[in-house]
């Protein structure tokens, strides 16, 4: 139905990769650390239809994979998002993630993150970063936890006029959560990556409720924006989702 869902071999293969280097890395760090760990992860999806005076079509997907091993935890996400109206694409946005840390205690950690998104209807076409940093939990309770984390990398990006810009960019990060109950919480996650041309900012709130299980349904809400786009387009855009989601 959509080009992200049709399209091709390198989205697929980008996944395959991403997932190659999580079981190594894992591997690696598991021969260091006795302690125990594993797997762990999430698949969302999200779908809604309508019809009559136009006929609209939204799709969202996103897979997330963690694996524990001792004082190190790495992420790898993929994440896709794509809207028809009347027969046109309106949206379409794709997004890979890695990311590693490694703890020192309950509130320090380091980290190292690698991302790329794909937006076909923003300024920028598509923006692959890199980043290495330091962290903090400022609030590490059984209810609630807040982690700030700032760090340095690089950053290229290909504008949709096809302007090409390399840059170094600081990098600001923060993830809080608040649960509840055993039912329901709630996420808010801030991106900010600055650099000489463009900031890149991302913010995402979300409300998880258990339904059964493994099974939840989630409410999101996410802004992206860049500060400086080609003529014509526009600096900010919004993604609202409904998604179920099953753990694992």
């Amino acid at each position: 139905m959509f080009n992200m869902v049709c399209a091709a071999g390198r989205p697929v293969a980008v996944i395959g990769v991403l997932a190659g280097v999580l079981g190594l890395v894992g591997v690696a760090s598991a021969d260091e650390e006795a302690d125990d760990g594993g797997w762990s992860g999430s698949a969302r999806l999200g779908y809604l239809s309508t019809s009559g005076n136009s006929e609209t079509d939204n799709l969202n997907a996103r897979l997330t994979a963690e694996y524990a091993t001792g004082a190190w935890l790495h992420r790898g996400i993929v994440a896709g998002v794509g809207a028809r109206e009347d027969g046109r694409t309106i949206a379409e946005a794709y997004e890979l993630g890695l990311r590693t840390t490694y703890d020192f205690n309950d509130f320090d950690f380091v980290f190292g993150r690698a991302n790329w998104r794909k937006d076909k209807f923003s300024g920028f076409d598509q923006q692959f970063s890199q980043s290495l940093g330091y962290g903090r939990r400022l609030i590490n309770q059984p209810r609630q936890h807040l982690n700030v984390e700032i760090g340095a990398g690089a950053r290229q990006a290909r504008q949709r006029d096809g302007n090409r810009v390399n840059e170094a960019i600081l990098r600001f990060g923060s993830d809080y959560e608040f649960r509840f109950n055993d039912v329901a919480a709630f996420n808010f996650d801030l991106s900010i990556e600055s650099g000489e041309d463009n900031t890149f900012t991302e913010a995402v709130g979300a409300f998880t409720t258990k339904l059964m299980g493994r099974l939840a349904t989630v409410v999101s809400y996410t802004v992206r924006n860049n500060s400086r786009v080609p003529e014509g387009t526009t600096r900010t855009d919004t993604f609202t989702s409904i998604s179920l989601e099953y753990s694992f």
